[in-house]
């Protein structure tokens, strides 16, 4: 498909997910110990192989006893810490201290609580309550060998590795991790530290992009800035996207004289598959693929760049981890009155969830305004051709 072309086609964002998700397949999958792999997701369903909890485990620091007993004094026979088991068998009208996390003992059925007990003497105890649960948690409660531990697809989080830990499980199959390229295009971008010259301005997107992926665990290859050279352009691409998975383009990849992005890509042999969003921000993003290589390239202005990545780059990098992404949308209501000029794009709005939760609008000067989105801390959905919403109209926000 050649410049013109791709000028004039453009796409609903659910066709773009559609097609990403048709055209990226997961990477290879490796064995690794829970906590290296912390963000990955799996690539098969992990087994059960103990009881969780692997005994009858009381719930309380107590006495261990029998039901039928509690209308008469108990004898206390001793002690069983976490950690501790007893041969001893109770029978009538006998307990045993306990505390919480200990095996129950052979014959008892209820753990009462410490503070639902008196002592009669230095032995005796009597249950000071009518009634009382069991305050037991029976073997296996939680888990039998056999169960479905973690489905694949399960993300490797804090809770995920305790509970592969409580299991007794130590390598999980998980997929690859994604190796991503970030490449910041422009002949007039220069990087922080530097002093600017006349028409130059900072490479924030490189930054912003590197952060964000290390936000995600991912370790990006950040290659800084390519000028707006067509040979030199091309031999960048091509050296980055044959070392990483991704790589991501930041500008050059509209319809200007100097926007070389979508020629190169087709002359390195990808094929387009979309350059053109109904979307703002984000009209022109370009994506492409060549076997299961994938460039992005992102629009130049940072607030498309970012909110571009969060749809279209989230998309990609769930697809390499077999999985596929959704982003978090909740419910909510206008604070405010809020009209625009155009509605002919899906529209991501940088907003401020209240402490009421309802939506904010705040000062948004488009799509190069950063301060913006530092103030916000979600983003409105605002569908096409709706011009305006009303304060108390109901609404869909993405935290971030």
């Amino acid at each position: 498909m050649g410049k013109e072309q791709l000028a004039n086609k453009i796409i609903s964002i659910d066709e773009a997910k559609a097609i990403v998700e048709s055209v990226v397949t997961a990477l290879s999958t490796e064995k690794l110990p829970p906590h290296l792999a912390i963000g990955r997701n799996l690539s098969s369903e992990v087994i059960a192989t103990v009881f969780i909890p692997p005994f009858n485990r009381s719930a309380m620091d107590g006495f261990a006893c029998r039901l039928e007993d509690l209308s008469e004094p108990l004898k206390v026979l001793g002690t069983i810490a976490a950690g501790e088991s007893s041969n001893i068998t109770l029978n009538k009208g006998e307990c045993l201290r306990i505390m919480t996390g200990a095996p129950v003992p052979k014959g008892a059925d209820t753990v009462i609580m410490v503070e639902h007990s008196e002592s009669i003497d230095e032995n005796t105890i009597r249950f000071t309550k009518d009634k009382t649960k069991s305050n037991i948690s029976p073997k296996g409660n939680d888990l039998k060998p056999g169960d479905v531990l973690l489905k694949a697809g399960s993300i490797i989080k804090s809770p995920q590795i305790a509970l592969l830990a409580s299991s007794g499980i130590s390598e999980v199959n998980v997929y690859q991790q994604a190796k991503v390229g970030i490449i910041s295009s422009g002949s007039e971008l220069v990087e922080p530290g530097n002093a600017l010259q006349e028409g130059q301005i900072y490479n924030s997107n490189g930054h912003q992009l590197t952060s964000r992926l290390n936000e995600l665990g991912i370790v990006a290859n950040n290659y800084g800035v390519s000028v707006d050279d067509y040979d030199l352009l091309k031999t960048n691409i091509s050296e980055a996207i044959t070392a990483n998975d991704l790589l991501l383009i930041t500008g050059g990849v509209s319809v200007g004289d100097y926007d070389y992005i979508p020629a190169i890509v087709e002359e390195l042999g990808f094929d387009i598959h979309f350059s053109k969003l109904h979307a703002k921000p984000g009209k022109h993003t370009l994506f492409a693929s060549k076997e299961n290589k994938v460039i992005l390239g992102l629009p130049g202005n940072p607030v498309s760049t970012l909110i571009q990545f969060e749809e279209c780059g989230q998309w990609i990098l769930k697809a390499f981890a077999g999985s596929t992404h959704q982003a978090l949308r909740i419910k909510s209501q206008m604070a405010c009155d809020y009209s625009r000029k155009k509605s002919d794009r899906y529209e991501l709005l940088p907003v401020i969830i209240n402490e009421e939760g309802q939506v904010k609008t705040i000062e948004y000067h488009g799509s190069a305004h950063m301060q913006a989105i530092t103030e916000a801390n979600a983003l409105l959905e605002i569908p096409i051709n709706i011009n305006s919403l009303k304060k108390g109209e109901s609404v869909y926000v993405r935290p971030f």
